[in-house]
């Protein structure tokens, strides 16, 4: 279900901890380029995402750039 509010940063890094089994992930953890979170992670945050925002990911879009960390899914989610 989609939320009339924008994604919060707090709101992403609590799901990020979820889903790395993991607390204290900051804004700017490498997430994907240390192994924290993993290629079946990434397809759970983008639903999350694309559930969460109303923003569909397209496939050109999932880079390091735009999902290594916390700040920078912010920054493509316009948050």
């Amino acid at each position: 279900m989609t939320r009339s509010e924008p994604l919060t940063e707090p709101e992403l890094l609590a799901e990020l901890s979820r889903l790395a089994g993991q607390e204290g992930i900051a804004a700017d953890t490498p997430l994907f380029s240390t192994g924290l979170l993993d290629s079946v992670t990434m397809i759970q945050l983008i639903g999350y995402l694309e559930d969460r925002t109303g923003q569909s990911v397209g496939a050109a879009d999932v880079t390091l750039e735009n999902f290594d960390s916390a700040g920078r899914i912010m920054a493509y989610v316009g948050g």
